[in-house]
């Protein structure tokens, strides 16, 4: 059975600390691939700064030199709000031979009794929580627990560090930034 990790999000833009949790999950579960999975709208945040489009090329051009990570825009695809449950019947119905593992940060380990059907969900990805500052990784819900560095990068410190033309050096991948600058993202 080939295990598969599923990192979803935003990615408004997509910084080092999602490929330091993509790469520390898929190594200490040994997983055999982690897919990147950009929401389009996502049922617990506004809409994003930047366009669909820009965002899933961001993604591409963040994970391009892990040959582990893939991105899939099953949720680009789809209008409206994002369930995770509704991604990963999909998904559970296209592989049934893959085991998905769906990595949330700690805050979302805190919000899982109020994801759309998760008493139906957790029999169809096994979650794994990975720490974030100021919550705990507890829940009544069963959860695998994977340390990470702690390295505290949010896509909104880096979009406030852009539009205040503040340098964001080593926060973003170098082609990522390129592309950023390019387009003139995140620049009010």
């Amino acid at each position: 059975m080939k295990k598969i990790g599923v990192l979803g999000g935003t990615f408004d833009p997509p910084h080092l600390g999602h490929l330091i949790i993509a790469e520390t999950v898929r190594t200490e579960l040994r997983l055999d691939e982690v897919w990147f999975m950009p929401t389009n709208e996502p049922p617990h945040k506004n809409k994003a700064n930047s366009t669909g489009k820009d965002r899933l090329k961001m993604v591409e051009l963040a994970i391009e030199d892990n040959e582990h990570f893939k991105m899939n825009d099953i949720e680009m695809k789809r209008l409206g709000k994002s369930f995770t449950f509704d991604t990963m019947s999909i998904l559970v119905n296209e592989h049934p031979d893959y085991g998905f593992y769906f990595i949330i940060g700690a805050d979302m380990v805190d919000y899982l009794p109020h994801w759309s059907r998760i008493d139906e969900l957790v029999h169809l990805v096994k979650f794994v929580g990975v720490q974030r500052e100021g919550y705990r990784l507890e829940s009544s819900y069963p959860v695998i627990k994977v340390d990470i560095p702690m390295i505290d990068i949010s896509s909104t410190m880096i979009r406030k560090q852009l539009a205040a033309h503040t340098s964001v050096k080593y926060l973003i991948p170098d082609p990522v930034y390129a592309y950023i600058k390019e387009n003139q993202l995140y620049e009010n």
